[in-house]
């Protein structure tokens, strides 16, 4: 398939293909898939220290008392009245979503304490028990209020939109902020510039995901960190010549390990705020960071690369400063102002009242340890996230918005307009009347919304999956080139938490609800949030093209122009946006028949394939003259 999406992934891993294969939700959940043999090397060959797959003995045995029967990770919520099985919320509402299974009842279960220093339980996605599986989150410095979090799954609770100002904030402030990473500071970036300067020259991916011989794969990769750090050290001694001097004096690696951890964990923490930033060298450092955690490559290099994200919640956790989240007048402080069809004086005035609120918190809540500043750079980081809220998430209501403005949703209000799809006319993969395609096209951005709103809780479980030293990767072909397949259990649990929740809200679901990880479509965790960090790059040019439509027709030339070719400047929205809500969602986009379709990943791989045809398009023309000049973010 030839995806047009920009990559902020890895060399030589091109974007993977989406599929419509309906899998069973244990298999979506991250169980290891047959390997794809290569013509001239079998899998053991590609990778002979994760070749070995989880004991099948393992697969069979049936769930743990009190857990989810299907994904056998979950504590159980519901119990079926027809089929007697005990199911968490999630797995329950996939299972006995159509056919028969429809009419079916439940009840609630108690709810019980999840064991974790009792037996061993048997995890599903790689075969070991969960107290291997917390072995790295401790080694992480989990709390043990936070080990219960992570023990019990993913939390599937997911949050509504910010608190009105003048309203009371409760835990809102104080769950978003778990995720939200704290804003570099200026020192900070300095570092960060070095480290980007020393991934730039690295070439890391090409010597490691490689069919290559020699070395063993282990001896290769801490060749390759080893050689990462002494660029770095270089860079740092040419900078600050004391400060080098200081740290490599003695150029022993090990003993400058926290300063190695911080640096790696800098690019980690910028690259989540600015999703733009690091187009081509996140996935290297991540990928080299997912190779240290390997219990063979740690004993040869005698250090850790990796530490946890240093996110607002942490910071104020360990100050004892937490009520600072919960304080009314932090909605004020972290207010994202905007200009957009306001005066002057209700700027300024809103620009005064974020200031004196900030510095009313800072001085409230500052105490030994945590100044004033940096009070201050955790209420501009819940901004920031404020910020990446209304780029990324707000274009996704917008089109909602033009959707249900626009067009009606049983029927077409001409016949021109309407959004029936046919297989085989027009490249469409899906046969769909006008009140089916209005129903998936709205059910799509509904839910593209809510992945969203949670990039970063996504984001960071997507890591925790990636860092995982118990959940292995294999180098696979997936007919995409060379790529490390792995399962990513804790991502796809949020994930159908967040398909759950949207099914809830929309009463109804069409198309395949399937998601794709840890297979040939999507390899891995790294893929899933490359795929869905680009959604705003889809839609925000579109969004920007229809909002200024109704200002080039002011222009007497530009108006003769939309009037003779459109019949009206409404014509030409609307025809925009039925051609987009047409095509943009008819299951197109793979070189081949099983792949694409209504999936979950499949829809998005449709709205790539639109904006690769648009300079076919007869409305191309009006794109340029707003300003548009592609999708790939520069505009």
């Amino acid at each position: 398939m030839s995806e047009t999406a920009p990559s902020d992934g890895v060399e030589n891993a091109a974007k993977p293909a989406q599929s419509s294969n309906d899998f069973s939700l244990q298999n979506i959940l991250g169980q290891n898939h047959e390997s794809i043999e290569h013509p001239r090397l079998k899998q053991e060959e590609l990778d002979p220290s994760t070749a070995q797959g989880w004991d099948e003995e393992d697969a069979n045995r049936p769930a743990a008392e009190g857990f989810c029967v299907e994904c056998e990770d979950q504590p159980a919520q519901v119990i079926c009245d027809n089929c007697a099985d005990q199911y968490c919320e999630v797995c329950f509402a996939a299972q006995h979503r159509k056919g028969s299974r429809k009419l079916h009842t439940s009840k609630p279960l108690p709810k019980a304490k999840i064991p974790h220093n009792g037996e061993a339980l048997v995890d599903i996605t790689n075969g070991n028990s969960p107290a291997d599986e917390n072995a790295e989150d401790v080694d992480m410095d989990e709390s043990d209020e936070d080990l219960d979090r992570i023990i019990a799954g993913p939390s599937t609770e997911i949050l509504g939109a910010q608190p009105a100002i003048g309203t009371k904030v409760g835990e809102w402030f104080v769950e978003r902020s778990r995720f939200i990473p704290v804003r570099l500071t200026f020192n900070e970036r300095k570092y960060l510039r070095l480290l980007e300067a020393a991934l730039q020259v690295s070439e890391y991916t090409d010597k490691i995901d490689t069919l290559g011989f020699g070395l063993s794969k282990a001896k290769r990769i801490v060749h390759q960190i080893r050689e990462l750090c002494a660029i770095l050290s270089g860079l740092v001694l040419s900078a600050d010549y004391k400060l080098g001097q200081e740290l490599f004096n003695d150029r022993d690696f090990q003993s400058n390990e926290e300063f190695y951890q911080q640096l790696f964990e800098l690019g980690r923490r910028h690259k989540i705020m600015n999703p733009d930033k690091m187009r081509t060298t996140y996935g290297k450092l991540i990928y080299l960071l997912q190779d240290s955690q390997s219990a063979e490559v740690k004993d040869l290099l005698s250090f850790s690369c990796v530490k946890p994200i240093k996110t607002v919640y942490t910071v104020l956790e360990d100050h004892g400063a937490l009520d600072l989240l919960r304080d009314d007048l932090v909605s004020v402080a972290t207010k994202e102002i905007y200009a957009d069809g306001r005066t002057r004086r209700d700027i300024q005035k809103d620009i005064k009242n974020k200031e004196r609120a900030i510095e009313a918190l800072s001085t409230r809540y500052q105490r030994k340890g945590l100044d004033q500043e940096t009070v201050r750079q955790c209420l501009y980081s819940i901004g920031d996230n404020h910020a990446f809220l209304r780029t990324n998430r707000d274009p996704c209501e917008r089109i909602i918005g033009y959707l249900k403005e626009h067009f009606h949703p049983t029927q077409a209000k001409e016949s021109k307009y309407s959004l029936a799809i046919r297989s085989g006319k027009g490249g469409a993969r899906l046969s769909h009347d006008h009140a089916k395609q209005y129903a998936f096209v709205l059910q799509s951005l509904t839910l593209w919304r809510e992945i969203l709103h949670d990039m970063f809780k996504l984001w960071s479980l997507a890591e925790q999956d990636l860092l995982s030293e118990n959940v292995p990767y294999r180098l696979r072909d997936t007919g995409q080139g060379l790529n490390r397949v792995q399962a990513a259990p804790k991502t796809s649990r949020m994930m159908h938490a967040i398909l759950h929740r949207a099914q809830q809200s929309l009463g109804s679901w069409v198309g395949s609800s399937a998601i794709h990880m840890g297979d040939h479509n999507v390899p891995n965790a790294l893929m899933f949030i490359d795929k869905y960090s680009q959604i705003y790059r889809i839609l925000l040019p579109i969004c920007n093209t229809l909002g200024q439509i109704p200002a080039l027709a002011e222009k007497p030339a530009l108006r003769s122009y939309i009037e003779d070719e459109f019949g009206s400047p409404e014509n030409c929205v609307r025809e925009i946006l039925s051609d987009f809500f047409r095509h943009g969602f008819d299951g197109s986009g793979a070189d081949n028949f099983f792949d694409a379709g209504s999936c979950i990943d499949g829809r998005l791989t449709s709205a790539w394939n639109w904006c690769a045809q648009l300079e076919k398009k007869r409305y191309f023309h009006v794109f340029l003259l707003t300003g548009f000049i592609g999708f790939d973010g520069e505009w």
